[in-house]
């Protein structure tokens, strides 16, 4: 791809280092491992504003076809990096599904909706996380996965699955 891209020109001017980001950045949604800019920023010397505009160039400009990204995408990697069972991540799974379902969180981010699947689902369990410790792990702010949590937290009884095993009670679940 990225010598496609260097042939076609289209790219002609802008850093190579960000072409190939952004390149990077489209291989791995290509490939069903999709990355964060901030997870190709970290590895590139190269700011996610420069990534991003390359990689709108390169998808307006060729016959790329790029899945959306939605937050089961992510759930998988952030629950293994946090040392969550599979059963907090099957949960926080269906509440993030559930929640762009029902509409609950429009305009966010699939990775803050994760993050704030992952915190509801392990508030409600034995295998509790900060929201700070999730943040850490899936490039949120705190603050964010509190606000997009804050969302889906009057719905609570609804987006858990039927056969959650609750270690805390929804009512004992922190209400930001």
């Amino acid at each position: 791809m990225f010598k496609e891209v260097l042939d076609s020109g289209v790219l002609r001017g802008k850093n190579i280092e960000a072409q190939a980001a952004a390149c990077l950045y489209i291989a791995c949604r290509q490939d069903g491992v999709p990355r964060t800019f901030k997870e190709i920023c970290a590895i590139s010397r190269v700011s996610k504003k420069e990534i991003g505009r390359c990689f709108k160039i390169i998808v307006r400009n060729s016959s790329t076809n790029l899945e959306h990204v939605t937050s089961a995408d992510f759930m998988s990697r952030f629950c293994g990096n946090l040392y969550l069972p599979n059963s907090i991540q099957a949960a926080a799974t269906r509440i993030a599904k559930r929640a762009v379902d029902m509409d609950l969180v429009a305009g966010r981010s699939p990775i803050s909706i994760a993050a704030a699947a992952i915190y509801m689902a392990s508030q409600a369990s034995a295998e509790k996380r900060t929201a700070k410790e999730i943040g850490d792990i899936a490039g949120a702010a705190e603050v964010t996965i509190r606000q997009t949590y804050k969302l889906l937290y009057p719905k609570a009884a609804e987006l858990f699955p039927e056969d959650f095993k609750f270690e805390t009670a929804i009512e004992g679940l922190p209400s930001s």
